[in-house]
């Protein structure tokens, strides 16, 4: 399988996610950066993703959407970076990566727009409520260990980068036990990396004309 990846992304989304994974994988790839008014339309974007959106990769000639797919594929694609279990201690591995990939962002996303879940109805929705969510969340990264063990894996990144954003922006809640995880995931020299590397672009793409 040819090691060559192709990365479309934006600085200012969550292209970062991916970012932050590829510098873990540690694999050269080639950026192409997409704006959101043409390049994300235009029709050759479009062929590879007709969602419109980034980040994506191509691998081996392989398009991958999507960040939690992303990660999980990438961890597996080059299994020397260690980024995913053996296949017999993925438990926690694929629960969280898809909790976050699903009711975190839901959840999160509902909130950001204003959005609540009728008293009542909580059923309907796949997280239940924001605040069932947040403690669900809580208990995926309340150990002093990773979200499996010992063993940094794609399933940080990716929920990783969700509690580092909420920190951020303020659409997670500030506990403990999540500013703990999200400290110990920017000491990590490719958190760092991608970091520099994006906020280089995004200063780049803020310079007047």
């Amino acid at each position: 399988m040819s090691n060559a990846i192709t990365f479309y992304t934006n600085p200012m989304s969550r292209g970062q996610i991916a970012r932050w994974m590829l510098e873990e994988v540690g694999q050269p790839y080639e950026m192409i950066v997409l704006d959101y008014e043409s390049g994300m339309k235009s029709p050759d974007y479009l062929a590879i993703n007709p969602m419109g959106k980034v980040p994506a990769i191509v691998h081996a000639g392989k398009v991958v959407t999507e960040c939690a797919a992303i990660c999980a594929y990438l961890a597996d694609a080059f299994p020397a970076a260690g980024l995913a279990p053996a296949t017999d201690k993925r438990a926690d591995y694929y629960r969280w990566l898809f909790f976050a990939a699903g009711p975190v962002e839901a959840a999160v996303t509902n909130k950001a727009l204003g959005f609540t879940v009728p008293e009542g109805r909580e059923r309907m929705a796949g997280y239940g409520t924001f605040d069932h969510m947040i403690d669900a969340l809580e208990h995926a990264v309340s150990s002093p260990a990773w979200i499996c063990g010992d063993q940094f894996t794609a399933a940080d990144v990716y929920v990783g980068s969700q509690i580092d954003w909420g920190l951020s922006f303020g659409t997670i809640p500030t506990r403990p036990s999540f500013e703990t995880y999200a400290a110990r995931l920017r000491e990590r020299p490719a958190y760092r990396r991608q970091k520099e590397l994006d906020n280089a672009l995004i200063a780049q793409m803020q310079k007047p004309a």
